[in-house]
């Protein structure tokens, strides 16, 4: 018997990995982002940000969660098209193959530059090395966030169904996008600062929940498991995993991390400067080797593998259960 929710994502993740984030796709995650715009400008006005800033978050989770069953409810197009939309793969990977290009032609300010456009470190005055650093950082965070996460809570949303109008719907697509809204107003408006540490204060700590589990499951099993198909250095990387996963301010940020630096000998952290202040961040891995162009390439392969473990394993769990 063929499980429809393995045929159903396995297309969603094929044409991540072809296709990516086209740019003429009008992509859902903008139309989330201006509907957190919207209602941030409605309710930040109000005294009480905390509760705010709860009434932020319930109402846009409530919304995409709504929006994605009706979504399904319209057929198996809609449904794969937005599980699809869910992933970020093959745009993730192109980011880091961007700044690689450019380090490679010698133009290190193009490719701050173009860094800038990624993290929210300044980049202004760093150096190759620190360059390099950064977007493998960045490519190991957002392994989670941009692919392990929004798989896990469609796999774990297919196991859940609704009937609307004598219709059963999965809830494998409003699952993921839900947690893609989670994953949006986190990075609108999770930050410790001024203007949000108040406001921002509950997405953030849904956000920390929503990963809690991929995080780990990634660092623990996922990677550890590429590092094999890759021929990386697995006994490090699960090391490292278990050594330096909690030296990150974030609770679920480490674990990928970690994993990543321990499979590429190299080491994250240091002298870091945010918005014009420098910061000492904890060192997460040991600096076996230099940080070198071809590091990017290597997070890159690591990356993909890592995607179709997470994929190949939650099909197997998928397809024993029901079996």
């Amino acid at each position: 018997m063929i499980n429809v929710f393995v045929v159903k994502y396995g297309i969603a993740y094929v044409l991540d990995l072809i296709l990516g984030d086209p740019r003429w796709i009008y992509h859902p995650v903008v139309a989330i982002g201006k509907l957190i715009s919207f209602l941030e400008k409605i309710l930040y006005r109000f005294k009480n940000k905390i509760l705010t800033g709860f009434i932020l978050n319930i109402i846009t989770l409530s919304l995409t969660f709504i929006i994605s069953l009706f979504f399904t409810y319209l057929g198996v197009f809609f449904e794969i098209f937005f599980l699809f939309t869910a992933l970020a793969t093959k745009s993730l990977a192109d980011e880091g193959k961007k700044v690689y290009r450019i380090l490679k032609s010698g133009d290190i300010e193009k490719a701050k530059k173009e860094l800038s456009y990624l993290v929210s470190r300044d980049t202004a005055n760093l150096s190759t090395n620190k360059v390099i650093m950064s977007i493998v950082e960045t490519i190991s965070e957002n392994t989670v966030d941009g692919f392990v996460s929004p798989a896990f809570f469609a796999f774990l949303g297919s196991f859940f169904e609704v009937t609307i109008f004598g219709k059963a719907l999965s809830l494998a697509l409003p699952f993921a996008m839900t947690y893609k809204a989670i994953n949006t107003l986190d990075s609108m408006v999770g930050y410790k600062n001024e203007k949000y540490i108040e406001f921002g204060k509950f997405s953030a700590r849904v956000d920390d929940v929503a990963n809690f589990i991929p995080a780990r499951l990634t660092g623990l099993l996922f990677v550890p498991i590429a590092c094999i198909i890759l021929g990386y250095n697995l006994k490090n990387s699960l090391k490292i995993f278990f050594r330096d996963r909690n030296k990150h301010s974030s609770p679920n940020s480490g674990q990928s991390e970690a994993a990543y630096a321990g499979a590429l000998g190299i080491q994250f952290g240091g002298k870091i400067s945010y918005f014009g202040k420098d910061y000492e961040k904890p060192t997460i891995g040991d600096k076996l080797k230099e940080f070198d162009y071809e590091d990017i390439k290597k997070a890159i392969y690591l990356l993909y593998t890592s995607s179709f473990v997470t994929v190949v394993i939650f099909f197997t769990v998928k397809i024993l259960i029901e079996f």
